[in-house]
């Protein structure tokens, strides 16, 4: 499976979890298995994929698919989620505290965090958004069934004794 190898290195640069790992890569591969699922359901994609949380499974590969859009949305979502946990835990530690002449100020890292987690949420809906118009089906949402143009196509009106469509067949 290669989206265990790909995908974790993918969402370890996103979150800069390079050096010293914060996050082993099972608990990455369970976070990634949650972002599938929830992209998964945001949109349709070329492949109809099963996303397995528990155990941790994606099938098909969406990188053996080479399913790009998939992989990188997933990845971005996967992000999303880790940075929304460490903004939350953050926020909680984040104080201030003066004595005297020193001071220890710790708002700044949520700030920071948050800023991120910002950046990449914002980042994702563009991703998600342009995903979603790009590979629409063009004209499906003008020329539907129940669309005001359409109600005369391939209808036959009676003129005078003479039969035939609209459009003068």
């Amino acid at each position: 499976m290669a989206w265990t190898t790909d995908l974790v290195l993918f969402v370890r640069t996103l979150i800069g979890d390079l050096d010293s790992s914060k996050y082993a890569d099972s608990r990455l591969e369970q976070i990634i298995a949650v972002a599938a699922y929830k992209v998964y359901d945001q949109a349709d994609f070329n492949y109809t994929y099963v996303v397995d949380i528990a155990t941790k499974e994606i099938s098909p590969d969406p990188v053996d698919n080479k399913d790009t859009d998939f992989t990188v949305l997933t990845a971005y979502q996967a992000a999303c989620i880790i940075l929304g946990s460490e903004v939350k835990t953050e926020s909680a530690n984040s104080l201030s505290l003066r004595d005297g002449p020193s001071a220890i100020d710790l708002r700044g890292v949520s700030t920071a965090l948050n800023s991120l987690y910002q950046d990449l949420s914002t980042k994702f809906e563009e991703l998600m958004n342009t995903y979603k118009t790009t590979n629409s089906i063009h004209g499906q949402a003008v020329l539907g069934p129940y669309s005001p143009g359409s109600a005369g196509i391939g209808n036959s009106y009676g003129y005078g004794g003479r039969s035939g469509s609209v459009f003068g067949n």
